[in-house]
This record gives C-alpha cells, structure tokens and sequence, in this order.
C-alpha cells in the first residue's frame, strides 16, 4: 500500500529522509563528479597524447631531413646554412616537447633523436645532459631505460668519465641487455687498463650471444685485440629462411622505441 502524509509510518520516513537526504545527495554527487572527472581525465589525455604525437611526428620528419643532408660531404654554403638552421629548429622543437609533455614517451624519443644528433657532432658533453633528461622520464619499461642508461654510459665513456660511466653500466639490466651490459663493461675496464675484468666481461658478452646464436664482428675484433679467439657462433639459418617468408612488420625506428637489445 503506498504511503501517505496520513499513514502510520508516513513521519518515521519523513524524518529518516530528513535525517539521511543529504548523505544521500552528497553520495550522488561524490559519484557524479567522480565520473565526469574520469571522462574529463580521458578526453583532455586523449588530446594532450594527439598534440605530443602531432609534435613528434614534426621532429622525426625535420630529423630525417637533417640527417640526409648531413649526409651529403658536398654542399654548398647556402645549402650548409640551411642545414644547420634546420639544426637549430630542430633543437628548439624537442626542447618545446620535452618542456609541455616531458613525462611522455614522445620526449623520451625526441631527446634520444637530440642525443644522437650531439653525438653525431661529437658533442659528448651535452649528449650527456640529454641523456640524463631521458633517464629521468619514468616510462615504466626496463627496456627503454636499460637503453638510455646504456647509451648514457657509452657518452660519459666518450667524455672520458670512465668512473662514472661503469657506475652506470653496473646498473641492473633486463636479461637481453646483459651481452651489451657486459661488452660495455669491457670497453670500460680497457679505457681503465683493467685488462683482466675486460677480458672477462669480453668473454661473458661472447658466451651471452653464443647462446642466443648471435654474432657481433666489432666484438669478436675487440677480443682478437686482446689475445682471444672467440669460437665462430652459428647464425640462425633455419629462423633467417623462415622470416624471409613471413611479411615483413611495420619498421620502427631502433633508436627510439625499442625495447630488445638488437638497439644496441
């Protein structure tokens, strides 16, 4: 029977809803904005994301520019100061990413296309500052940061700071890191006349890619330089045969947004 300003009940309920109306409210109201907060959230990453990719997109297209006029030992002086305009610009465009979207994954592949380009310039001190901002972007992904990190220590090895780069390269590794990791470690330990720890780090990188049936000249040339003779590792004929005739995938720029140690 519905209830009435008249029934038994009806001021028990009148006052049970004056008594707990407003929690009810504020409960509705916590969950609404909630919601609207959340849609809010999804829609503004959404466009942040677009604007940041849309960004990058630019920086990748002008790196590429850069990079094949770089290419070119023959250019004439209007085309140079071309060139090293596009430099400049290109500079100014990461440095406006890294400064609106520096937590995204498109500042860490914008100031790894800036490291590369300081190197390339033998510019190894700033390569390092760069570096040290990419490092300091928490992507969430051991295989990016295992990159910088070794890339970052390959820079202070450059600059001379041998210290400093084996404590960087010490730093624990995903599993297919540990071959560069100990390669790495070996060029560290030779700059630093420690013979005997680079041998033994040569030996550990040769044994980590013998066992994965991968090769690396510079490396098998590294160790002849010390007096070893690497055993020949067999490459993978049967896997090679077969990925021939898988269509190959979309190709996506190494140096940027890979996470196995084939970037290395």
């Amino acid at each position: 029977m519905a209830l009435t300003p008249n029934s038994p009940n009806a001021d028990n309920s009148m006052q049970a809803l004056k008594q707990y109306g407003s929690y009810i409210l504020t409960a509705i109201l916590v969950a609404l904005a909630a919601y609207f907060g959340w849609t809010y959230w999804q829609n503004n990453h959404a466009r942040v994301d677009t604007v940041a990719a849309d960004q990058y997109a630019d920086i990748q297209r002008l790196n590429e520019e850069v990079n094949l006029a770089s290419q070119n030992p023959d250019l004439e002086a209007e085309a140079q100061a071309s060139l090293k305009q596009s430099r400049g610009q290109l500079d100014k465009d990461i440095d406006a990413l890294v400064s609106t979207h520096g937590e995204s994954i498109y500042a860490w592949q914008a100031l790894m296309i800036k490291a590369r380009q300081q190197v390339d310039s033998d510019d190894f001190t700033a390569a390092t500052e760069t570096f040290k901002k990419a490092l300091a972007i928490d992507l969430g992904d051991a295989g990016l940061e295992a990159i910088t990190r070794l890339r970052y220590a390959k820079t202070l090895l450059a600059t001379g700071d041998a210290d400093a780069a084996l404590a960087e390269a010490k730093n624990d590794m995903p599993s297919s890191f540990e071959a560069s990791q100990q390669e790495l470690l070996g060029d560290i330990y030779l700059v630093q006349d420690n013979k005997d720890s680079a041998i033994k780090s040569y030996n550990n990188a040769w044994k980590l890619l013998s066992s994965r049936q991968e090769t690396r000249a510079v490396l098998a040339l590294k160790m002849e330089s010390l007096g070893l003779s690497p055993e020949p590792i067999a490459e993978q004929t049967a896997l090679i045969q077969e990925s021939a005739a898988i269509e190959q995938p979309l190709v996506v720029d190494s140096s940027e947004s890979t996470t196995n140690e084939g970037a290395q």
